[in-house]
């Protein structure tokens, strides 16, 4: 079971009280009915109100696959949500990469010479604050080099 979310204001929906189907718990969440009865036997989410036809969702279940969403559209893994639902720290220590798994790392190059390493998944971030990182490197970069030059100068 999930003890406690903190879900931002933007992903809060004004249905409190309401008791919501689960056709009307995936469109408010923006996942499919199978992807929500998934992560309830996984564990994500905690087990609908009643039971059999009776059964419902209420604000909570929407606010718990809200934050779901937003933490795997950031990139982390389905075992990651669930150790950070149970509780474990936002930040744990970097797991060691065991000899013959297989990494993904995007080398992005920002002038001759200068390159970045970066694997999105065990840095957790998304697509776009990878493009934010790479900006912010490589505009930093730039005020180097006019900085340099200009005391050349």
């Amino acid at each position: 079971m999930i003890n406690s979310f903190s879900p931002t204001e933007s992903d809060e929906a004004p249905i409190t009280g309401q008791r919501l189907s689960l056709d009307d718990l995936a469109t408010l969440s923006g996942l499919t009915a199978r992807t929500v009865r998934y992560y309830i036997q996984q564990g994500l989410v905690d087990r609908p109100v009643g039971a059999k036809r009776g059964a419902y969702y209420e604000q909570r279940h929407l606010e718990q696959l809200l934050l779901i969403r937003r933490w795997t559209e950031a990139g982390l893994s389905l075992d990651r949500i669930k150790e950070l639902t149970a509780g474990a720290p936002e930040d744990p220590p970097p797991r060691r990469v065991q000899p013959g798994s297989v990494e993904v790392w995007s080398r992005v190059t920002l002038a001759d010479g200068l390159e970045v390493h970066v694997e999105p998944g065990r840095a957790g971030l998304s697509p776009e604050q990878v493009r934010a990182l790479v900006r912010g490197i490589t505009d930093l970069y730039r005020q180097v080099r006019t900085d340099q030059q200009a005391r050349k100068a």
